[in-house]
Protein backbone atom coordinates (compact mmCIF):
# COMPACT_ATOMS: atom_id res chain seq x y z
CA UNK A 1 0.00 0.00 0.00
CA UNK A 2 1.40 3.18 -1.13
CA UNK A 3 -1.08 5.73 0.05
CA UNK A 4 -0.26 7.92 3.55
CA UNK A 5 -2.62 10.07 5.30
CA UNK A 6 -0.66 12.52 6.87
CA UNK A 7 -2.61 14.45 9.82
CA UNK A 8 -2.60 16.82 12.40
CA UNK A 9 -4.29 17.31 16.22
CA UNK A 10 -4.11 19.49 19.18
CA UNK A 11 -1.39 18.68 21.61
CA UNK A 12 -3.02 17.74 24.90
CA UNK A 13 -1.50 18.54 28.25
CA UNK A 14 1.75 17.37 25.65
CA UNK A 15 2.04 16.48 22.08
CA UNK A 16 3.23 12.92 23.51
CA UNK A 17 -0.21 12.34 24.70
CA UNK A 18 -1.66 13.05 21.28
CA UNK A 19 0.53 10.74 19.69
CA UNK A 20 -0.14 8.27 22.43
CA UNK A 21 -3.89 8.33 22.24
CA UNK A 22 -3.24 7.84 18.02
CA UNK A 23 -1.11 4.94 18.85
CA UNK A 24 -3.70 3.30 21.25
CA UNK A 25 -6.68 3.61 18.84
CA UNK A 26 -5.48 2.68 15.53
CA UNK A 27 -2.52 0.07 16.18
CA UNK A 28 -2.24 -1.29 19.74
CA UNK A 29 -5.52 -3.13 19.51
CA UNK A 30 -6.74 -3.68 15.78
CA UNK A 31 -3.74 -2.86 13.34
CA UNK A 32 -5.52 -0.13 11.15
CA UNK A 33 -2.29 1.57 10.01
CA UNK A 34 1.32 1.95 10.32
CA UNK A 35 1.97 5.57 12.35
CA UNK A 36 5.30 7.49 12.54
CA UNK A 37 5.90 11.06 14.16
CA UNK A 38 6.48 13.61 11.12
CA UNK A 39 8.52 15.91 12.18
CA UNK A 40 7.86 19.71 10.96
CA UNK A 41 10.21 22.29 12.67
CA UNK A 42 9.34 26.12 14.22
CA UNK A 43 8.09 27.79 11.39
CA UNK A 44 7.89 31.67 11.62
CA UNK A 45 3.68 31.87 11.90
CA UNK A 46 3.48 35.05 10.67
CA UNK A 47 -0.19 36.99 10.63
CA UNK A 48 -3.69 35.27 9.91
CA UNK A 49 -3.89 37.22 7.16
CA UNK A 50 -0.76 35.82 5.34
CA UNK A 51 -1.77 32.44 6.76
CA UNK A 52 -5.08 32.77 5.08
CA UNK A 53 -3.92 33.76 1.91
CA UNK A 54 -1.17 31.49 1.92
CA UNK A 55 -3.30 28.41 2.44
CA UNK A 56 -5.19 28.84 -1.37
CA UNK A 57 -1.59 29.28 -2.45
CA UNK A 58 -0.44 25.93 -0.79
CA UNK A 59 -3.27 24.13 -2.26
CA UNK A 60 -2.19 25.11 -5.65
CA UNK A 61 1.17 24.86 -5.50
CA UNK A 62 0.93 21.40 -4.14
CA UNK A 63 -1.05 19.95 -7.22
CA UNK A 64 1.73 21.40 -9.45
CA UNK A 65 4.34 20.21 -7.66
CA UNK A 66 2.90 16.74 -7.48
CA UNK A 67 2.38 17.17 -11.64
CA UNK A 68 5.99 18.02 -12.03
CA UNK A 69 6.98 14.62 -9.71
CA UNK A 70 4.32 12.22 -12.16
CA UNK A 71 5.75 13.67 -14.98
CA UNK A 72 9.30 13.17 -14.45
CA UNK A 73 8.68 9.57 -13.17
CA UNK A 74 6.51 8.94 -16.35
CA UNK A 75 9.07 10.04 -18.34
CA UNK A 76 11.82 8.04 -16.74
CA UNK A 77 9.49 4.97 -17.43
CA UNK A 78 9.26 5.82 -21.32
CA UNK A 79 13.20 6.62 -21.53
CA UNK A 80 13.41 3.40 -19.72
CA UNK A 81 11.17 1.54 -22.35
CA UNK A 82 12.42 -1.88 -21.71
CA UNK A 83 13.83 -2.29 -18.74
CA UNK A 84 10.88 -0.75 -16.78
CA UNK A 85 11.47 -3.10 -14.25
CA UNK A 86 14.31 -0.77 -13.25
CA UNK A 87 12.17 2.08 -12.92
CA UNK A 88 11.42 2.10 -9.45
CA UNK A 89 14.79 1.15 -8.35
CA UNK A 90 15.95 4.98 -10.44
CA UNK A 91 12.97 7.17 -8.49
CA UNK A 92 14.59 7.86 -5.24
CA UNK A 93 14.30 10.76 -2.77
CA UNK A 94 17.58 11.70 -1.50
CA UNK A 95 19.17 8.42 -2.09
CA UNK A 96 16.45 6.07 -0.21
CA UNK A 97 13.42 4.47 -1.24
CA UNK A 98 10.16 6.80 -1.66
CA UNK A 99 8.30 5.22 1.64
CA UNK A 100 11.11 5.20 3.95
CA UNK A 101 11.79 8.85 3.03
CA UNK A 102 8.44 10.20 3.84
CA UNK A 103 8.49 7.97 6.95
CA UNK A 104 12.03 9.13 8.36
CA UNK A 105 11.09 13.19 6.89
CA UNK A 106 13.58 15.57 8.32
CA UNK A 107 13.12 18.95 7.18
CA UNK A 108 16.07 20.10 4.85
CA UNK A 109 17.44 23.55 6.45
CA UNK A 110 19.71 24.06 3.98
CA UNK A 111 17.11 24.25 1.20
CA UNK A 112 14.45 25.87 3.08
CA UNK A 113 16.20 27.87 5.62
CA UNK A 114 13.13 28.04 8.20
CA UNK A 115 14.10 31.60 9.33
CA UNK A 116 12.68 32.78 6.25
CA UNK A 117 8.94 33.25 6.52
CA UNK A 118 6.42 30.55 4.65
CA UNK A 119 5.85 32.56 2.11
CA UNK A 120 9.48 32.82 0.74
CA UNK A 121 9.66 29.05 1.48
CA UNK A 122 7.05 28.15 -0.72
CA UNK A 123 8.35 30.78 -3.17
CA UNK A 124 11.79 28.99 -3.24
CA UNK A 125 9.77 25.96 -3.68
CA UNK A 126 7.57 27.04 -6.16
CA UNK A 127 10.64 28.59 -8.40
CA UNK A 128 13.08 25.74 -7.96
CA UNK A 129 10.19 22.51 -9.44
CA UNK A 130 9.07 25.31 -12.29
CA UNK A 131 12.63 25.68 -13.92
CA UNK A 132 12.67 21.32 -13.12
CA UNK A 133 9.02 21.38 -15.18
CA UNK A 134 10.68 24.00 -17.92
CA UNK A 135 14.17 21.45 -18.41
CA UNK A 136 12.27 18.17 -18.42
CA UNK A 137 10.25 19.79 -21.35
CA UNK A 138 13.04 21.09 -23.29
CA UNK A 139 15.16 17.58 -22.66
CA UNK A 140 11.97 15.90 -23.44
CA UNK A 141 11.12 17.32 -26.93
CA UNK A 142 15.26 16.57 -28.09
CA UNK A 143 15.14 13.02 -26.50
CA UNK A 144 11.55 12.29 -28.27
CA UNK A 145 12.86 13.65 -31.59
CA UNK A 146 15.85 11.95 -31.88
CA UNK A 147 14.10 8.81 -30.88
CA UNK A 148 11.17 9.60 -33.52
CA UNK A 149 13.70 9.88 -36.51
CA UNK A 150 15.44 7.21 -35.44
CA UNK A 151 12.45 4.94 -35.20
CA UNK A 152 10.60 6.44 -38.68
CA UNK A 153 14.59 4.92 -39.77
CA UNK A 154 14.20 1.49 -38.38
CA UNK A 155 10.66 0.87 -39.50
CA UNK A 156 11.79 1.95 -43.55
CA UNK A 157 14.33 -0.87 -42.88
CA UNK A 158 12.13 -3.63 -41.31
CA UNK A 159 8.46 -4.48 -42.65
CA UNK A 160 7.60 -6.16 -45.84
CA UNK A 161 9.70 -6.27 -48.85
CA UNK A 162 6.80 -4.48 -50.88
CA UNK A 163 7.91 -1.53 -48.37
CA UNK A 164 10.55 -1.67 -46.92
CA UNK A 165 14.29 -0.45 -47.56
CA UNK A 166 16.51 -2.50 -49.57
CA UNK A 167 20.10 -0.86 -48.97
CA UNK A 168 20.79 -3.39 -46.49
CA UNK A 169 19.53 -6.05 -48.65
CA UNK A 170 21.29 -5.69 -52.22
CA UNK A 171 24.82 -5.16 -53.35
CA UNK A 172 26.66 -4.03 -55.92
CA UNK A 173 27.31 -7.07 -58.07
CA UNK A 174 23.37 -7.85 -57.84
CA UNK A 175 23.39 -5.14 -60.83
CA UNK A 176 23.81 -4.75 -64.12
CA UNK A 177 25.18 -0.77 -63.52
CA UNK A 178 26.09 1.98 -66.39
CA UNK A 179 24.50 0.05 -69.64
CA UNK A 180 23.53 1.96 -72.00
CA UNK A 181 20.81 -0.57 -73.26
CA UNK A 182 20.52 -3.15 -69.86
CA UNK A 183 18.91 -2.74 -66.56
CA UNK A 184 17.85 -4.84 -63.41
CA UNK A 185 14.94 -4.25 -61.89
CA UNK A 186 13.83 -6.02 -58.45
CA UNK A 187 10.34 -7.90 -58.07
CA UNK A 188 8.75 -9.11 -55.08
CA UNK A 189 7.35 -12.33 -55.15
CA UNK A 190 4.75 -14.57 -53.08
CA UNK A 191 6.61 -17.57 -51.99
CA UNK A 192 3.37 -19.71 -53.38
CA UNK A 193 4.21 -18.10 -56.64
CA UNK A 194 7.91 -18.81 -56.84
CA UNK A 195 7.10 -21.57 -59.15
CA UNK A 196 5.20 -19.72 -61.50
CA UNK A 197 7.90 -16.53 -61.39
CA UNK A 198 10.27 -18.99 -62.72
CA UNK A 199 8.49 -20.45 -65.03
CA UNK A 200 7.18 -17.03 -66.98
CA UNK A 201 9.88 -14.04 -66.24
CA UNK A 202 11.86 -14.41 -69.42
CA UNK A 203 8.46 -14.22 -71.24
CA UNK A 204 6.47 -11.83 -69.38
CA UNK A 205 8.12 -9.02 -72.22
CA UNK A 206 10.35 -9.34 -75.29
CA UNK A 207 13.56 -8.47 -74.62
CA UNK A 208 14.50 -10.33 -71.22
CA UNK A 209 17.44 -11.51 -70.67
CA UNK A 210 17.04 -15.53 -70.06
CA UNK A 211 18.51 -16.90 -66.91
CA UNK A 212 18.88 -13.64 -65.14
CA UNK A 213 16.78 -13.77 -62.38
CA UNK A 214 18.39 -14.26 -59.30
CA UNK A 215 17.04 -14.80 -55.39
CA UNK A 216 18.29 -12.09 -53.43
CA UNK A 217 16.30 -11.96 -49.82
CA UNK A 218 13.57 -13.82 -48.23
CA UNK A 219 11.39 -12.70 -45.27
CA UNK A 220 8.31 -15.29 -44.28
CA UNK A 221 5.87 -14.04 -46.98
CA UNK A 222 8.03 -13.07 -50.10
CA UNK A 223 10.80 -13.30 -51.99
CA UNK A 224 13.09 -10.38 -53.81
CA UNK A 225 14.25 -11.64 -57.23
CA UNK A 226 16.50 -9.44 -59.57
CA UNK A 227 16.22 -10.07 -63.49
CA UNK A 228 17.46 -8.32 -66.41
CA UNK A 229 16.53 -7.09 -69.87
CA UNK A 230 16.67 -4.18 -72.17
CA UNK A 231 15.03 -0.91 -70.74
CA UNK A 232 12.67 -0.39 -74.07
CA UNK A 233 10.99 -3.00 -72.42
CA UNK A 234 10.41 -1.76 -68.70
CA UNK A 235 6.71 -0.97 -68.95
CA UNK A 236 5.37 -3.88 -70.95
CA UNK A 237 7.44 -5.86 -67.85
CA UNK A 238 6.03 -4.38 -65.21
CA UNK A 239 2.33 -4.40 -66.32
CA UNK A 240 2.65 -8.22 -67.19
CA UNK A 241 4.41 -8.91 -63.73
CA UNK A 242 1.62 -7.25 -61.93
CA UNK A 243 -1.37 -9.34 -64.08
CA UNK A 244 0.82 -12.27 -62.18
CA UNK A 245 0.80 -10.63 -58.72
CA UNK A 246 4.47 -10.00 -58.81
CA UNK A 247 5.61 -6.52 -57.52
CA UNK A 248 8.27 -4.61 -59.77
CA UNK A 249 10.16 -2.26 -56.64
CA UNK A 250 11.13 1.48 -58.15
CA UNK A 251 14.77 1.00 -56.59
CA UNK A 252 17.55 2.48 -58.57
CA UNK A 253 20.99 1.41 -57.08
CA UNK A 254 22.41 4.33 -55.98
CA UNK A 255 25.59 3.94 -53.58
CA UNK A 256 25.56 7.30 -52.21
CA UNK A 257 22.36 7.71 -51.07
CA UNK A 258 22.35 4.22 -49.35
CA UNK A 259 25.51 5.18 -47.85
CA UNK A 260 24.02 8.37 -46.38
CA UNK A 261 20.96 6.32 -45.30
CA UNK A 262 23.23 4.09 -42.97
CA UNK A 263 25.44 6.86 -41.87
CA UNK A 264 22.37 8.69 -40.32
CA UNK A 265 20.87 5.84 -39.11
CA UNK A 266 24.43 5.33 -37.20
CA UNK A 267 24.46 8.60 -36.20
CA UNK A 268 21.03 8.83 -35.12
CA UNK A 269 21.40 5.54 -32.84
CA UNK A 270 24.90 6.71 -31.11
CA UNK A 271 23.21 10.27 -30.82
CA UNK A 272 20.60 8.24 -28.83
CA UNK A 273 23.18 6.05 -26.56
CA UNK A 274 25.30 9.02 -26.39
CA UNK A 275 22.28 10.83 -24.25
CA UNK A 276 20.68 8.12 -22.40
CA UNK A 277 23.16 8.08 -19.64
CA UNK A 278 23.00 12.08 -18.89
CA UNK A 279 19.38 12.26 -19.27
CA UNK A 280 18.47 9.51 -17.08
CA UNK A 281 21.06 10.86 -14.71
CA UNK A 282 18.92 14.19 -14.71
CA UNK A 283 15.88 12.76 -14.23
CA UNK A 284 17.09 10.98 -11.19
CA UNK A 285 18.76 13.83 -9.50
CA UNK A 286 15.43 16.14 -11.01
CA UNK A 287 12.70 13.64 -9.39
CA UNK A 288 14.74 13.21 -5.84
CA UNK A 289 14.43 16.97 -6.17
CA UNK A 290 10.81 17.62 -7.21
CA UNK A 291 9.68 14.87 -4.46
CA UNK A 292 11.60 16.07 -1.55
CA UNK A 293 9.63 19.89 -2.58
CA UNK A 294 6.34 18.13 -3.13
CA UNK A 295 7.08 16.47 0.79
CA UNK A 296 8.19 19.94 1.97
CA UNK A 297 4.98 21.26 0.87
CA UNK A 298 3.01 18.95 2.86
CA UNK A 299 4.58 19.94 5.63
CA UNK A 300 3.87 23.20 5.00
CA UNK A 301 0.52 22.92 4.50
CA UNK A 302 -0.35 21.01 7.78
CA UNK A 303 1.77 23.38 9.63
CA UNK A 304 -0.45 26.12 8.34
CA UNK A 305 -3.87 24.38 8.76
CA UNK A 306 -3.00 23.67 11.94
CA UNK A 307 -2.18 26.97 13.04
CA UNK A 308 -5.50 27.73 11.47
CA UNK A 309 -7.83 25.62 12.68
CA UNK A 310 -5.68 24.87 16.03
CA UNK A 311 -4.82 28.62 17.48
CA UNK A 312 -2.11 30.00 18.89
CA UNK A 313 0.47 29.53 20.18
CA UNK A 314 1.47 26.59 17.91
CA UNK A 315 1.17 23.42 19.27
CA UNK A 316 0.13 20.21 17.46
CA UNK A 317 1.07 16.73 16.92
CA UNK A 318 1.96 16.32 12.99
CA UNK A 319 1.55 12.27 12.82
CA UNK A 320 1.92 9.61 9.23
CA UNK A 321 -0.65 6.74 9.07
CA UNK A 322 0.00 4.56 6.69
CA UNK A 323 -3.68 3.00 6.52
CA UNK A 324 -3.89 -1.01 6.25
CA UNK A 325 -5.98 -1.23 3.08
CA UNK A 326 -8.52 -3.53 4.35
CA UNK A 327 -9.32 -1.54 7.60
CA UNK A 328 -9.15 1.98 5.51
CA UNK A 329 -13.08 2.43 6.46
CA UNK A 330 -13.09 1.41 9.90
CA UNK A 331 -9.46 4.06 10.27
CA UNK A 332 -11.95 6.87 9.17
CA UNK A 333 -14.08 6.30 11.81
CA UNK A 334 -11.55 5.87 14.87
CA UNK A 335 -10.35 9.02 13.25
CA UNK A 336 -13.54 10.80 13.66
CA UNK A 337 -14.92 9.37 16.61
CA UNK A 338 -10.98 9.94 18.21
CA UNK A 339 -11.00 13.92 16.90
CA UNK A 340 -15.15 15.18 16.45
CA UNK A 341 -15.00 16.89 19.53
CA UNK A 342 -12.33 19.27 17.27
CA UNK A 343 -14.89 20.57 14.54
CA UNK A 344 -18.93 20.28 15.31
CA UNK A 345 -19.32 21.02 11.68
CA UNK A 346 -16.90 18.35 10.05
CA UNK A 347 -19.94 16.48 11.85
CA UNK A 348 -22.78 17.98 9.76
CA UNK A 349 -20.81 17.41 7.01
CA UNK A 350 -20.05 13.44 6.95
CA UNK A 351 -23.66 13.74 7.60
CA UNK A 352 -24.57 14.98 4.64
CA UNK A 353 -22.26 13.44 2.61
CA UNK A 354 -24.12 10.39 3.80
CA UNK A 355 -27.07 11.27 2.25
CA UNK A 356 -26.81 12.56 -1.86
CA UNK A 357 -28.11 16.34 -2.00
CA UNK A 358 -28.56 16.67 -5.30
CA UNK A 359 -25.91 19.92 -6.31
CA UNK A 360 -23.92 19.58 -3.05
CA UNK A 361 -20.94 17.66 -3.86
CA UNK A 362 -19.73 17.20 -0.38
CA UNK A 363 -18.06 14.11 -0.04
CA UNK A 364 -15.55 14.98 -2.99
CA UNK A 365 -14.11 17.45 -0.60
CA UNK A 366 -12.61 15.35 1.78
CA UNK A 367 -13.46 17.38 4.93
CA UNK A 368 -12.72 15.77 8.51
CA UNK A 369 -12.16 17.27 11.76
CA UNK A 370 -8.80 16.87 11.94
CA UNK A 371 -6.10 18.13 9.30
CA UNK A 372 -5.69 16.08 6.61
CA UNK A 373 -3.80 15.63 3.29
CA UNK A 374 -2.89 12.21 1.90
CA UNK A 375 0.38 11.31 -0.32
CA UNK A 376 -0.14 8.80 -2.56
CA UNK A 377 3.66 7.01 -3.78
CA UNK A 378 1.90 5.16 -6.54
CA UNK A 379 2.94 7.56 -9.33
CA UNK A 380 3.31 5.66 -12.11
CA UNK A 381 0.36 4.94 -15.24
CA UNK A 382 1.42 1.95 -16.49
CA UNK A 383 -0.36 2.22 -19.71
Amino acid sequence: MTEFWLISAPGEKTCQQTWDKLMMATTRTNNLSTNTKFNIPDLKVGTLDVLVGLSDELAKLSSFVESVVKKVAQYMADVLEDSRDKVQENLLANGVDLITYITRFQWDMAKYPIKQSLKNISEIISKQVTQIDNDLKARASAYNNLKGNLQNLERKNAGSLLTRSLADIVKKEDFVLDSEYLITLLVVVPKTNYADWQKTYETLAEMVVPRSTNLLFEDQDSGLFSVTLFRKAIDDFKHKARENKFTVRDFQYNEEEMKADKEEMTRLSTDKKKQFGPLVRWLKVNFSEAFIAWIHIKALRVFVESVLRYGLPVNFQAMLLQPNKKNMKKLREVLYDLYKHLDSSAAAIIDQSAMDIPGLNLSQQEYYPYVYYKIDCNLLDYK
